[in-house]
Parts: C-alpha cells; sequence; structure tokens
C-alpha cells in the first residue's frame, strides 16, 4: 500500500476516533466538526479507490 493510501486510512480512523470522542463527551458542536471531518476523509479515500469499510476503519 503507497504511503498516500496508508496517509488516507489514518485519517479516516482518527476521524472516527474524533467522533467517537465527541460522542462520548456530548459536544454537539465537537460531533458536527468530527463528522465533517469524517466526511471529508472518507470522501478522499474513496477518490484514490480507497473502501475504507473494508480495510478496517469501518463504523461500529
Amino acid at each position: 500500500m503507497s504511503e498516500v493510501a496508508e496517509a488516507l486510512l489514518a485519517r479516516v480512523r482518527a476521524a472516527r476516533a474524533g467522533l467517537a470522542a465527541a460522542l462520548k463527551a456530548d459536544d454537539m458542536y465537537a460531533v458536527a466538526v468530527a463528522q465533517d471531518e469524517l466526511d471529508d476523509a472518507v470522501r478522499l479515500a474513496r477518490r484514490h479507490g480507497l473502501d475504507a469499510e473494508a480495510t478496517g476503519t469501518a463504523d461500529g
């Protein structure tokens, strides 16, 4: 896997962790920001032909 692909998948994992933390903290503003970051990270990963869900970064 290329460094770019690894970095994109790491970003997806970090975004998912950030969203989980925001949800746990019950911080609705942080949830919105984290969700936007996750959406962007997943979009970029898909644009580069990566399946974030098949690589162990899926929700839940």
